[in-house]
């Protein structure tokens, strides 16, 4: 069972329960993560007006973010996450739903009346950028299909071996799992993954998130991305642990997560 601040909880969420990763020198990584995830990060410790200073965005962009990052929401939480009511968040889901970025559901929760919550149509998940997807489509099948599916597996290798340089020096004298585990999850988000990273409720294990895939188009074409992806973790994490994929975007959830056991 994941704790309460799980992010498609409804539940108010403090300051304190979005901690940046801690950083190879135990400082804060904050600066290594792009503004939509950032603002995870923020959410429940700023006022609208100063979330609005601090990060020059909109609102609706801001509450698209949050349903990226958290999932399903009321409109009362995404207004206290914001700092302003939840009526305010209200008419920019409205308006965020005329445009079919956003849609509302009803959620029965217990007795009494179901409760309204929102969440990203397909449009809204569009919003967050998938790298050169088109591109790099069209650059798998156009190898797949003139040179063969061992050449298209010896590009994926070529780029797993680059990607394990990238992480290893990342991590380069970083000891603790805890530590490596929250490194990584830096490294991923400055890549666009909107990384995130915790204990399990249990405290016997960690879980790795990832809010999104800049790289869906092309993983989907070509799942050797996702393999290649996850064996980079296995190494760059060390033989101290365990990483198993639990959640998959391509198997239509809606974030990928890992879960990592020290042994």
């Amino acid at each position: 069972m994941e704790r309460v601040r799980e992010p498609h909880s409804t539940t108010h969420f403090s300051k304190s329960e979005f901690e940046a990763p801690v950083g190879i020198d135990g400082s804060s990584r904050l600066d290594y993560i792009p503004s939509m995830a950032l603002e995870y990060h923020l959410a429940g410790s700023l006022t609208d007006t100063e979330a609005e200073k601090r990060q020059g965005r909109p609102a609706s962009e801001r509450i698209l973010t949050l349903l990226k990052m958290r999932g399903s929401q009321t409109s009362a939480a995404l207004g206290a996450a914001l700092g302003t009511t939840g009526e305010n968040a209200r008419q920019q889901l409205v308006k965020l739903a005329a445009d079919g970025l956003v849609e509302a559901r009803s959620q029965a929760k217990g007795v009494g009346r179901p409760q309204q919550e929102w969440e990203l149509t397909e449009r809204g998940h569009g919003f967050f950028p998938d790298t050169h997807g088109e591109l790099a489509v069209s650059l798998i099948k156009a190898v797949r299909n003139t040179l063969g599916e061992a050449a298209l597996d010896q590009l994926i290798t070529a780029r797993e071996d680059e990607t394990r340089v990238v992480y290893s020096a990342a991590l380069e004298g970083v000891d603790d799992l805890e530590a490596r585990i929250a490194a990584l999850a830096a490294q991923r988000s400055v890549e666009g993954y909107m990384a995130e990273w915790r204990r399990t409720n249990e405290g016997d294990a960690w879980l790795l998130i990832e809010n999104h895939c800049p790289i869906c188009a092309a993983a989907t074409t070509c799942q050797g991305f996702c393999r290649s992806e996850l064996a980079v973790f296995r190494d760059v994490l060390g033989e101290d642990c365990t990483v198993e994929r639990e959640e998959h975007i391509l198997h239509g959830a809606r974030r990928c997560a890992y879960r990592i056991s020290p042994h």
